[in-house]
């Protein structure tokens, strides 16, 4: 059996003396699409930003495409192939969309490979991750022309422009319509089909339906359920705990 792609060991993480993670196990297969679901306060960003290096955790150990990460810092993850979008936004005002993607382009990527891309191999790369989010036709616009959906986009494809083994998509669907919702998920699933790994924090269930091949539950920092979605979802612990009796 292959090792996983992301193995996190018993990890905990404590702020003061409230205990935010609890002895965490989590494993996620290469090419695998993992849905993270729990209530707010269950300790979600937590684990994603020990896993990502924006937090370091004091328990337990992270292993990443098989070395250990631990203390590594975020940019440094990210060179490893570990990226991740966030919830809110917040691309350069000041650069136009295909600038936006043309800076992890240039800095991420190079940094990987050890050679600076041309400015024709920067231009085609940026033309594809635009397309393949439906933003080609608006590469020469200013993020603040786009539409909130078109925004999530940009943010997903900000992170892909650093050819992640692992991406961590953090709540791309909050506050979009039913449509948006969907595309959003149809977006995922194509990342997913170009070989990229994803984990899916939401709150959107008939989201997490679609999208996950697995479902992981936190509750109060600790995992309560691992396993198939219908099986998850059907866990009295979980039913009693996040979606409710």
């Amino acid at each position: 059996m292959n090792a996983p792609l992301l193995q996190v060991e018993r990890v905990g993480k404590r702020f003061g003396g409230f205990v935010a993670l609890d002895s965490i196990d989590l494993a996620v297969a290469e090419g695998e699409r993992l849905g993270l679901i729990g209530p707010n306060g269950s300790g979600k960003s937590t684990l994603v930003n020990c896993i990502c290096g924006t937090l370091h955790n004091e328990d337990g150990s992270v292993t990443f495409a098989g070395e250990k990460i631990d203390g590594f810092a975020a940019h440094e993850r990210t060179r490893l192939g570990l990226a991740r979008s966030f919830q809110l936004p917040r691309p350069f005002m000041s650069m136009t969309v295909a600038e936006n993607i043309r800076v992890p382009l240039i800095y991420t990527v190079a940094a990987r490979s050890g050679h600076h891309l041309s400015a024709a191999e920067i231009d085609d790369r940026c033309m594809e991750l635009l397309a393949l989010v439906a933003l080609d036709g608006k590469a020469r616009h200013n993020p603040r022309d786009l539409t909130q959906v078109e925004m999530r986009k940009l943010e997903l494809a900000r992170a892909v422009a650093a050819e992640p083994k692992l991406l961590i998509a953090d709540e791309a669907m909050a506050g979009l319509s039913h449509s948006e919702v969907e595309d959003i998920v149809k977006l995922l699933i194509r990342l997913n089909e170009r070989g990229i790994t994803i984990i899916m924090i939401e709150h959107i269930m008939r989201a997490v339906m679609a999208f996950s091949q697995r479902l992981a539950v936190l509750v109060s920092g600790k995992k309560i359920a691992d396993g198939a979605p219908d099986d998850v979802i059907k866990d009295k612990d979980v039913v009693g705990a996040y979606l409710g009796t």
